[in-house]
């Protein structure tokens, strides 16, 4: 079945996908804003994030259950992930359920009403991600910061968010949380008629107005090495990948160089080369390529045997780099590669939350793509047409930017 693609008469976005099994009784729904931590206020780093919890309201005495009792009361499970240009909030439930889900989630966004006791105990929960993810678990963030020097990360800082207020919290909520700037998406065994009238009908009340500006973009330039507690001695490489939405082709020619030397070549070059203990690469924000707008990283782990200097390492790595940029990668080695993530695409389409969560980011991240060419159905072709050529040149193109370097300092 077609995938319906809506806006409402204040320009919310909606997606609605029936699943390829209509009969398996399930539904994901997903809504997502166009606003992260790019998006903070001066002197409140943290801000996007503290909302995303708030927008999951507690029990109250006209409502005990909040929003998650009532979801996982239907047999439901939700959850939300902020990133640095959007906030996603996801669940998973019987099919049945899905007119309560599609209530709930209106409810929860234009209800939106914390209080400073709220503010005040949200606040320590994020506090407490903040310290749990010090050292190796904030490697990506370290990572983009040393080559976007002055970049926050998404999580925040635990002294500003201790100063914030309900009343800025709801101010950031209505300036950010507007139809333009909303994209609700709806996967599983559905009727996408039914969906769309009473998606107008809950949703329609939904402030307009476009998504507000992020912070400016910061172009890539390394800043001084830094360093970051980590399991074992090493160093991590920030190499800036091509504009997702503008450069798309170029973009999955490096996911695809990622697969392909972290297959073989990489793992060979730490058996042959004595200046390397380990060696990875990943695209995108740990992993989740085409997951943001802004710009993105290929993240490179280089483990150091006792002994050898950062440079040395670096060396080994640009080494393995130029190989591939010097000829196109035999074809039986490039199909290997992209076979591996097409099989990988596949699997991520039997997801219906994964599903649901790409569609809002594709409308709402990449709307200027031509339709037909966004969303999940359309990765898996665009990633079967990136040629060894391509790989080729995403080497020399790697070889060819300025890059961040981050010390993992074994603790």
């Amino acid at each position: 079945m077609s995938v319906l693609t809506d806006r409402l008469g204040n320009g919310l976005r909606l997606t609605v996908e029936p699943a390829p099994a209509p009969g398996r009784g399930l539904v994901a729904v997903a809504l997502t804003v166009a606003a992260g931590g790019a998006h903070d206020p001066a002197g409140r780093h943290g801000m996007a994030h503290l909302v995303e919890h708030l927008m999951f309201p507690r029990g109250t005495a006209a409502d005990p259950d909040g929003h998650v009792g009532r979801v996982e009361g239907a047999g439901g499970t939700c959850n939300a992930e902020t990133h640095r240009d959007h906030t996603v909030f996801h669940t998973v439930a019987p099919a049945d359920a899905l007119p309560g889900i599609l209530e709930w989630e209106a409810r929860r966004l234009l209800g939106f009403a914390p209080d400073d006791a709220a503010v005040r105990t949200e606040t320590e929960v994020i506090g407490a991600e903040i310290r749990g993810a010090v050292g190796g678990g904030r490697l990506w963030d370290t990572a983009y910061a040393s080559l976007h020097p002055g970049s926050r990360d998404s999580y925040g800082t635990v002294a500003e968010l201790r100063r914030a207020t309900a009343a800025e919290a709801l101010a950031f909520q209505r300036a950010h949380y507007t139809a333009g700037a909303t994209a609700l998406t709806v996967v599983g065994d559905v009727d996408p008629a039914w969906v769309a009238e009473r998606a107008e009908e809950l949703f329609g009340a939904v402030a307009a107005g476009p998504a507000r500006t992020a912070g400016p973009a910061v172009a890539p330039a390394p800043g001084p090495a830094g360093s970051i507690p980590y399991g074992a001695s090493g160093t991590a490489l920030a190499h800036p990948l091509p504009d997702a939405a503008g450069e798309r082709h170029a973009y999955l020619a490096h996911v695809v160089l990622a697969e392909l030397l972290g297959r073989a070549r990489l793992p060979r070059a730490v058996r042959t080369d004595a200046r390397l203990a380990s060696a990875s690469v990943i695209c995108g924000y740990y992993g989740q390529w085409l997951a943001s707008a802004a710009p993105d990283l290929a993240l490179v782990l280089l483990g150091r045997p006792e002994g050898v200097g950062t440079g040395e390492a670096v060396a080994a790595w640009e080494d393995v780099l130029r190989d591939a940029a010097a000829a196109p990668p035999p074809d039986a080695e490039h199909r290997r590669a992209l076979n591996a993530l097409l099989v990988n695409c596949h699997r991520q389409a039997d997801s219906l939350a994964a599903r649901a969560v790409a569609h809002g980011r594709a409308a709402l991240l990449f709307p200027g793509r031509l339709p037909g060419d966004n969303g999940p159905g359309a990765l898996a072709g665009q990633l079967a047409r990136v040629t060894p050529a391509d790989v080729s040149a995403a080497a020399g193109r790697l070889l060819a930017a300025p890059y961040g370097v981050t010390e993992l300092v074994n603790s």
